[in-house]
C-alpha cells in the first residue's frame, strides 16, 4: 500500500440529491473539457446504480455533439440483451439532449472478448484522451469496471507496464455470457479525473476495507485509490 492521500469522499443524505449533483459536476467538466479542446471524451460505467444521475445528465445544457462515450467495461451479450451495458447507456444517458453524443462501444461482432480484444482497442485508443471523466461503480466483492478479484486476465489487466488499454476478463464463477471486455488500469487511469459511485451501508464498508489493504488482487478497486497519477473521487448515498 502506498502513501498517497486518500479519494476525496463524497456522502449524500439520498439518492435523488446524489444524482443532481453528480450529474451538475459531470456536466461541469465535459463542457469546461469542449471550452478548452474542442471535444470532451467521457467514460461510463453501466450497472443500475447510476441510472437515475444519467436521467438528469442527459438533459444538461452543453455540446452533446462534441462528447465521445465509452463504457468502462462490457458483457458479452448481445447490444439489445438486458445485461449489456451499452444497451442501459442507449436506455438512460443518449437520450433528450444527450442523444447527440457519439458512442464507441466495447462490444464488438467477435465470439468471445479476447478475440473482440483488437477491435475494442483500436476504438479506444482513437478516443481523446486522457479522458475527461471516468466513472466507475464498485461491487460487494470490491471488483472495479470488470476488474474482479482473482479473475482469469486480471493481473494482465492491472499491469501498467503493458500497453493494452483493454482486457479479457473472466470472473472465476463466470461462464457463457458473463465473459467480461474491459477497459484495463492503465486506460483507466488515463483520465483527467475518476469517479467512483456507489451506494448503500454495505458497499461502504467494504470501500473502507478496501482502503485499509492493499493486496490489489483480491480487492481490485485499490488499483485505483492507492495511486498518485489521476485524482480519484467517491460518491455515495444510502
Amino acid at each position: 500500500m502506498t502513501d498517497t492521500a486518500p479519494p476525496t469522499l463524497r456522502l449524500f443524505p439520498n439518492a435523488v440529491e446524489m444524482a443532481q449533483g453528480l450529474a451538475e459536476a459531470i456536466a461541469a467538466r465535459l463542457d469546461t473539457a469542449i471550452q478548452a479542446r474542442g471535444v470532451a471524451s467521457f467514460v461510463t460505467s453501466g450497472g443500475s446504480t447510476p441510472g437515475d444521475m444519467y436521467d438528469v445528465l442527459s438533459r444538461a445544457d452543453i455540446a452533446w455533439d462534441r462528447v465521445v462515450v465509452t463504457v468502462s467495461d462490457e458483457r458479452w451479450v448481445s447490444r439489445g440483451a438486458e445485461g449489456s451495458n451499452e444497451k442501459r447507456l442507449r436506455d438512460r444517458l443518449l437520450q433528450n439532449k444527450a442523444a447527440a453524443a457519439s458512442y464507441v462501444g466495447l462490444r464488438t461482432d467477435h465470439d468471445t472478448p479476447a478475440l473482440g480484444a483488437q477491435a475494442a482497442e483500436e476504438r479506444i485508443a482513437a478516443l481523446p484522451r486522457p479522458f475527461d471523466v471516468t466513472l466507475v461503480g464498485m461491487g460487494p466483492d470490491s471488483h472495479t469496471a470488470s476488474l474482479y478479484p482473482l479473475a482469469s486476465g486480471l493481473a494482465e489487466a492491472l499491469d501498467t507496464s503493458r500497453p493494452n488499454m483493454t482486457a479479457a476478463v473472466n470472473p472465476v464463477e463466470a461462464v457463457g455470457s458473463n465473459q467480461r471486455l474491459s477497459l484495463s488500469l492503465r486506460a483507466l487511469l488515463d483520465s483527467r479525473i475518476i469517479i467512483i459511485l456507489f451506494r448503500g451501508e454495505e458497499k461502504l464498508a467494504v470501500y473502507r476495507a478496501a482502503l485499509a489493504g492493499a493486496n490489489v488482487h483480491e480487492a481490485p478497486v485499490r488499483a485505483l485509490i492507492h495511486q498518485s497519477q489521476t485524482p480519484v473521487e467517491v460518491w455515495w448515498a444510502p
